[in-house]
């Protein structure tokens, strides 16, 4: 998981936005659901893709987090969207896509 944050030089004492890695390697789960939604227009369906990432408790994920997940091989950019729902052993994060930092 990497985080947007202001990162000081410590040579130069600037202070600039960089990518910071908050956490790697952890142990995680990633699910996809596939939404089809009629359209009232008389247009086709919209199809719409939840994804969501279980992960233990023990990790704070911020808000605007990019999530790099490596499944079966494949590697891909995720962005934290949503607040995570916390449950008594795991936490659920809803994610969409990677595209930018807001």
């Amino acid at each position: 998981m990497k985080a947007w944050r202001e990162v000081k030089n410590p040579i130069t004492h600037i202070t600039k936005h960089d990518e910071v890695t908050l956490y790697e390697n952890l142990k995680c789960k990633l699910s996809h659901k596939t939404l089809i939604a009629a359209s009232n227009t008389g247009g086709p369906a919209a199809i719409v893709e939840e994804i969501q990432l279980s992960l233990g408790n023990e990790y704070d994920v911020p808000a605007g987090c990019k999530i790099i997940v490596t499944q079966d091989g494949v590697t891909t950019e995720y962005t934290r969207s949503g607040k995570p729902g916390i449950f008594m052993d795991h936490q659920q994060i809803r994610l969409e896509l990677f595209k930018e930092y807001a």
